[in-house]
Formats: C-alpha cells, sequence, structure tokens
C-alpha cells in the first residue's frame, strides 16, 4: 500500500499531470521529463496490448527496466497511476473551456472538443480509472456537478429547452461522447464534438416530426 502511494504521489501535481513526489514538492525537470515518457509509453503500450509488460513498457519510454519499476514498484501500480494522471488530464481539459464563464454553447463544443481529446488520446488509461479510487471518484463528481452547470446555464441561454431534465440530458451527452470515442473512421475531436453536440440539441428526426 505504501509503494503504490508513492506511485500515486509521483503522478499527483498540477492539473495537466505533471509529476511530484510525495509531500507535494515538485520532481526534477529531467526526473519529470522520465516519468511523463513511461506514462505516455504505457498508454501506447498497453492501448495495442494491455498485456503488456513493464520491460516492453520501458522499451516503449527508451529507459531501462529497472527506471520503470524505481517509479512504479508494480505493473498494477503502474496502471493505478496513469489512470490517476489522465484523469487529471481530463479535469483540466475541462477547466480549460471555461464552462462556467463561456458563451453555454461555447462552451459546450469546447468543453465536449477537450473531453474527446482526452478519451481518444488516453483510451485505455481512462478505461481503468477505477470509481474505488477515492481521488478518481471526487474528480468525476466535480466534473458532473461542472457539467450539470452548464446545462442549467445552457437551458436559462435558451440553448436547450426550458423543460429539459438536466441530470438526464447529461447522462445521454455522456452516452453520446462515449460513442464518439469508440468511433476508428474519425478521430478529430472537433468533428466528434460537432457530431456530438448537434445530435444532442437536434437528435436525428426532422425539425416537426407531428406533422408528417
Amino acid at each position: 500500500m505504501e509503494m503504490q502511494s508513492q506511485a500515486q504521489a509521483d503522478t499527483s501535481g498540477k492539473p495537466h499531470g505533471k509529476a511530484a513526489p510525495a509531500g507535494g514538492r515538485p520532481l526534477r525537470a529531467d526526473a519529470e521529463r522520465t516519468v511523463t515518457a513511461i506514462l505516455e509509453a504505457a498508454e501506447r503500450t498497453l492501448g495495442r496490448d494491455p498485456a503488456a509488460t513493464m520491460e516492453q513498457i520501458a522499451e516503449a519510454a527508451g529507459v531501462a527496466r529497472t527506471t520503470v519499476h524505481r517509479r512504479f514498484a508494480t505493473r498494477e501500480v503502474l496502471v493505478d497511476a496513469l489512470a490517476l494522471w489522465a484523469t487529471r488530464r481530463f479535469a483540466a481539459a475541462v477547466a480549460e473551456a471555461r464552462p462556467d464563464t463561456a458563451p453555454p454553447l461555447v462552451a459546450l463544443y469546447r468543453t465536449t472538443a477537450n473531453v474527446l481529446a482526452i478519451k481518444v488520446g488516453w483510451g485505455f488509461a481512462m478505461s481503468q480509472a477505477s470509481s474505488a479510487d477515492p481521488e478518481v471518484a471526487r474528480i468525476h463528481a466535480e466534473v458532473r456537478e461542472t457539467c450539470e452547470r452548464l446545462f442549467v446555464r445552457a437551458r436559462e441561454a435558451g440553448v436547450l429547452r426550458p423543460d429539459v431534465d438536466v441530470p438526464w440530458t447529461r447522462q445521454v451527452y455522456y452516452a453520446l461522447i462515449h460513442q464518439a470515442a469508440q468511433r476508428r473512421d474519425d478521430s478529430d475531436p472537433d468533428a466528434l464534438a460537432t457530431l456530438v453536440v448537434d445530435t444532442l440539441l437536434r437528435g436525428a428526426g426532422t425539425p416537426h416530426p407531428d406533422r408528417l
């Protein structure tokens, strides 16, 4: 447990995922680059082969296997740290879209594009983020609250209907984002964001189906 806590602390720095050791002190620049290289290599390697070994991850990162083990005691610790790091990047991506201050429609498009960029680029890590991890659960709860505030603002601005059910709309929105992130024929976050938001706001029906 102590080793796992240390490894997670190594990736718990700033919202963008900068690494820091226990106690919150930043790593030296070279050590931070090493940790980042290992995490990025782990995402690439495990995304292709979820059964990949620590040795394969070390090779992809361009470091010695002992270097990986010095930072992450076991493969499980590395995967947990990767998931937490990606979750923090996910939260930072939402915050960068200014969902509480930008015009609601702009914020909706930008939030969607930013989230899809993380989900497409860090698909393996995001799939491993467990709600049993208190920090992951806290981050996702904060993002959920932010999303609901954005939808309330969108409803008040007339982007959404006045009678729309915000929690239900958020759940539908999440499902659309999940499906968009699975597409393999188009990985452009802006194009996927347009697809998600257009589907959310306009659906697949004609403007006046009741008249048909």
